[in-house]
């Protein structure tokens, strides 16, 4: 089964819950074990956090911009789901997240550290040309006893 949704989103505190409850609908739909539905929506979760924090500062303003916007793509493809988290901000100093982790009491870089822990494969990158930075990562898929949608 493959299933795959993308969305546009306002860089908003709102966009936030609306990517997650999506997330775990499709997940619930398709039958995904709820623990991995959960560690999936939290990854997903602070990487839209960022991308609404970070994701916007240095872009250009006015109409037509997308200053204001981030975009959430995923794909549950077999036994693997994708998530990438795009935004038009100034992207990751560097292009690599420092392998170091946050420290507890740090203000900025635990949620990438926590996708880290929770995705089996997690790459961060900028967007070539326009600017921004990505996020994506996948997880194996472990799958309910009796999955809401038929699999074909």
């Amino acid at each position: 089964m493959s299933i795959w949704w993308s969305l546009h989103l306002r860089r908003e505190a709102a966009s936030v819950p609306l990517a997650r409850r999506l997330l775990m609908g499709t997940m619930e739909t398709a039958g995904v074990d709820p623990d991995v539905s959960y560690e999936l929506s939290v990854a997903l979760t602070e990487a839209c956090a960022n991308a609404v924090e970070h994701g916007g500062a240095g872009a250009p303003p006015g109409p037509g911009a997308t200053a204001g916007a981030y975009r959430v793509t995923a794909y549950l493809d077999g036994e693997t789901c994708r998530i990438e988290v795009a935004d038009s901000g100034p992207g990751f100093p560097g292009v690599e997240v420092p392998a170091a982790p946050a420290p507890s009491d740090a203000e900025h870089g635990r949620g990438l550290r926590l996708i880290e822990e929770l995705a089996d494969h997690v790459q961060f990158g900028n967007r070539s040309g326009r600017g921004g930075a990505v996020v994506s990562f996948d997880k194996i898929l472990k799958w309910k006893d009796s999955p809401s949608l038929l699999m074909a």
